[in-house]
């Protein structure tokens, strides 16, 4: 298993936890850890268990067995990968922001920060999905959390929406002194944002640097040999020993071994 060294408190534990629902082994064994103003990413396959474990870390769900240690007082806020509110709803942007609590500074910093000040009379419900991306994150940052789970965040965003929004969350950590927790299928992400990757399959499988774990064992069993990350160079896409040229997308991908 690939390893980094961690430095900073360990705001969050989980040791040994188990989940079963509906006599289905969902996780096994499970030992995680989020230090102090770490940014993690969790990948893995469908059916890995990765929403699971965001429910126990937030307590939704309880588990069979094992321990979980926080720091007291540890605040959460959750980002969804999904919010669909009724359109009988009469949501406007701030009136879903007035539902936090927060000193008028920082709200007014948060709100220019993710580009929102000119949504605030739209009804969420008409926002394109960036557009209620970036209103969830405000409010999940009003609320002043020690711990960001974001789930899938940057769906419907365009490419340079992305950039700013990745430059954005990274400098959530020092700015907020908030440790983040994202589940990402995006190598944008991965590759370039995150501190650590951890990859579940039921089970904590391998984890480390972003770099080095795509060459674990445990990763190319799960995603093959030829699901490899690259980075870009000049519109250049490295891909074993070959470059390939991609013309209107700069951001890495994954590249899916054939279908059998």
């Amino acid at each position: 298993m690939s390893q980094q060294a961690i430095t900073g408190t360990p705001v969050i534990e989980l040791k040994n936890i188990f989940v079963h629902i509906d006599d289905k082994e969902i996780l096994k064994n499970v030992d995680f850890t989020l230090h102090d103003r770490e940014i993690v990413t969790l990948i893995g396959p469908n059916g890995a268990g990765k929403s699971t474990l965001i429910k126990v870390l937030l307590g939704i769900v309880k588990p069979k067995s094992g321990s979980i240690h926080t720091n007291a007082h540890l605040k959460f806020s959750y980002v969804p990968q999904k919010f669909n509110p009724s359109h009988s709803l009469p949501l406007r942007v701030k009136d879903l922001l007035n539902l936090e609590v927060c000193s008028p500074e920082i709200k007014a910093q948060i709100i220019q920060d993710t580009g929102i000040a000119k949504l605030e009379n739209a009804k969420v419900q008409q926002l394109s999905g960036g557009e209620r991306q970036r209103v969830l994150l405000a409010r999940a940052l009003l609320r002043q959390p020690n711990v960001l789970v974001l789930d899938e965040p940057m769906q419907g965003l365009d490419i340079q929406s992305e950039a700013e929004l990745y430059d954005y969350v990274r400098s959530l950590p020092k700015k907020y002194g908030c440790s983040i927790l994202i589940v990402s299928h995006d190598l944008q992400w991965v590759m370039q944002g995150t501190q650590r990757v951890v990859c579940l399959n039921k089970h904590i499988c391998c984890s480390g640097l972003p770099e080095n774990i795509q060459q674990d064992p445990a990763y190319q069993a799960i995603f093959g040999t030829n699901r490899v990350f690259y980075q870009h160079h000049h519109n250049h896409c490295a891909h074993g020993d070959t470059a390939t040229t991609c013309e209107h997308d700069s951001r890495p991908h994954i590249h899916p071994e054939p279908e059998a």
